[in-house]
């Protein structure tokens, strides 16, 4: 592919991103409006016309799956754009770390904390605090990691959190104790956490000049992609590597910016015309994900004053439903995703968007009395999990053994990795047998049946890859295991999805349902300044921007006759008993102005 041909597949404003290969340069893009295509695209575009050395491009992002995806779409687009290293802040400062510790620090880098909640769990023990549920744990990690990224030394964790007005579960004092504790402990047992990976890392190159120049010397070319979710220690981090330079192209959606209380702020991508004098601004606006119906009901979210224009066929109008309590509005989730099917929607293709996390109980037995099939997600990834990592371990080890044996046989009959095609998926499945598969999945949900849904995705995944490739061996499908695991590519389940807002964001589908549209929910009760309001109605935003097609909302007055369902915290003012009636959602006028004017006039 020749640089013509690359512009070619661009529409014009995608194009005149690909065509400002000299940063500084930001790009605005809205929800669904193919950002990735446009930044891959320029820099493959700044590759092949000469602009730059791939070798020295460094793409940023913030996930692991969106980093794979980074490199896979730069490898497939050619000339030489595969070079480029696409990376997360974290990977790329951990392996900058880890080279020049040697010389900047001395002796062994030192180990990874491979969980906070257990660390600060152990440190609420040690300080005899009050006994803290698996919440309260949570929250104060949650709080330990903003004031990191804050650069907030322990001492300063309590004034700083105050005047932000943090209101962590187990209270302020408590939490920079743990604080304080955390951070004893990671120096006594010579643990660093991802934060320290970024500070100590921008430490280096701030006051060690030959190092930074190595640095300098080896990334000349930088895009970041979710610019809007930079937080202070990441843009710390950045202004070293770039080391006074502007070669910087930035990407982001100040409307998508979902993860203020981690320190995220939108400001570095809202002042970056002021911060880079000069800087080339590129405003995506077409959106291709949605159909116009629900591109209408999205610009109604935004407060950009620049609304998306829909690209796809239209659709249907987005629904509205009312239910008497959170019960029968569980039930009427799981028989909207029943109609979905049965008007040929995939179940993968559909998702239930929740604003809290306590409240997937419900829905998951609401799907289960309905024989529907869920995964959910945002809990541990994928490839994080004990049972999958066992099956990596267990499937290479099979695929080296089936090479010894075709290399002792000298028959080369199954390419030195074991057998092919059809008989892939039958390797595959003898071999996670031992690690706990069955014919049939155990019939009630909880841990086991979590763990066979892991193992039948990665049996699922050799069926595809036995079809799409019959010649490939056990040895080709380890090996694309390990591939996907270092891209973050989970397999796709033939399942309906159960995810949290949050986890929804960077995903799509072809039909959405985002029940909870109450006050107390969305937006959630500890939302109570106008710049939380906010956040929430962003949220909110992107949720409604997954939806491809379909997308249906609903709310309830009553709380579940069962009691609290993890709503409001104890004695807050929200905070009410089964049965109370709770008002629908303060956006909900916002999206549905007519319903909204009939139902004042009633």
């Amino acid at each position: 592919m020749n640089p013509d041909e690359l512009l070619e597949a661009l529409d014009p404003e995608q194009r005149a991103a690909a065509l400002a290969v000299r940063g500084p340069v930001c790009v605005l893009a809205g929800a669904g409006t193919g950002k990735t295509r446009a930044i891959t695209h320029r820099i493959a575009y700044a590759a092949m016309t000469g602009v730059v050395n791939p070798s020295h491009v460094l793409a940023l992002t913030f996930t692991v799956r969106a980093a794979g995806e980074l490199r896979g779409r730069l490898r497939a687009l050619g000339g030489g754009a595969e070079a480029v290293r696409a990376s997360t802040f974290h990977a790329a400062a951990l392996r900058q770390l880890t080279y020049f510790w040697p010389r900047a620090i001395g002796g062994r880098r030192p180990r990874l904390v491979e969980s906070k909640h257990s660390l600060v769990r152990e440190a609420a023990r040690d300080l005899r605090l009050p006994r803290l549920d698996s919440t309260a744990i949570g929250d104060a990690v949650t709080e330990i990691e903003w004031a990191k990224v804050c650069q907030a030394h322990p001492s300063a964790y309590v004034p700083l959190a105050e005047t932000a007005g943090r209101t962590p579960v187990a209270g302020v004092e408590a939490v920079g104790q743990l604080y304080q504790a955390y951070e004893q402990m990671c120096r006594d047992r010579q643990l660093i956490d991802f934060e320290s990976v970024l500070e100590l890392t921008a430490a280096i190159l701030l006051t060690e000049p030959a190092f930074a120049r190595e640095v300098h010397a080896a990334f000349r070319y930088f895009t970041v992609d979710e610019f809007q979710d930079v937080n202070p220690l990441q843009k710390l981090l950045l202004d070293a590597w770039l080391g006074g330079r502007a070669e910087l192209c930035v990407v982001g959606d100040p409307q998508q910016t979902i993860y203020s209380f981690t320190g995220a702020t939108p400001e570095y991508l809202r002042s970056f015309a002021s911060d880079y004098p000069g800087a080339a601004e590129i405003r995506l606006v077409r959106d291709y994900r949605s159909s116009p119906q629900v591109v209408a009901l999205a610009n109604r979210l935004s407060s950009s004053g620049v609304p998306l224009v829909a690209q796809r066929p239209a659709g249907p109008e987005p629904s509205l439903s009312v239910y008497p309590d959170e019960e029968a509005e569980a039930r009427g989730a799981a028989a909207s995703v029943q109609s979905l099917l049965r008007r040929g929607v995939a179940p993968d293709e559909i998702a239930i968007l929740l604003r809290i996390n306590a409240h997937s109980e419900r829905f998951e037995r609401a799907l289960d009395a309905a024989g529907i099939g869920y995964v959910v997600r945002g809990g541990e990834r994928f490839y994080e999990r004990p049972e999958v990592k066992q099956a990596i371990v267990l499937l290479r080890g099979a695929a080296r053994a089936a090479e010894d044996d075709s290399d002792a046989e000298a028959s080369g009959s199954a390419g030195g990795a074991g057998p092919s095609g059809s008989g892939l998926s039958v390797a595959v499945r003898h071999v996670l047998s031992s690690a706990g598969l069955t014919p049939a999945a155990p019939p009630s949900r909880g841990a086991a049946r979590d763990k066979w849904e892991s193992l039948a995705a990665i049996a699922a995944l050799a069926d595809d890859l036995g079809a799409e490739r019959p010649d490939a061996t056990l040895m080709d499908f380890a090996a694309e295991l390990v591939q996907r695991a270092e891209a973050g590519h989970a397999p796709a389940a033939n399942a309906v999805t159960l995810a949290s807002m949050h986890a929804a964001k960077g995903l799509e589908w072809d039909a959405v349902v985002i029940p909870g549209l109450v006050e107390g929910i969305i937006p959630v009760v500890y939302a109570r300044t106008a710049e939380e309001i906010e956040s929430e109605r962003r949220l909110l935003y992107v949720a409604v921007t997954r939806a491809r097609e379909h997308l249906m909302l609903s709310w309830a007055p009553l709380r579940s006759s069962a009691g609290g369902s993890g709503t409001y915290p104890a004695g807050s003012p929200a905070s009410s008993r089964a049965g109370q009636s709770r008002p629908r959602s303060r956006f909900l006028s916002v999206l549905f102005p007519s319903q909204a004017a009939m139902e004042a006039r009633s």
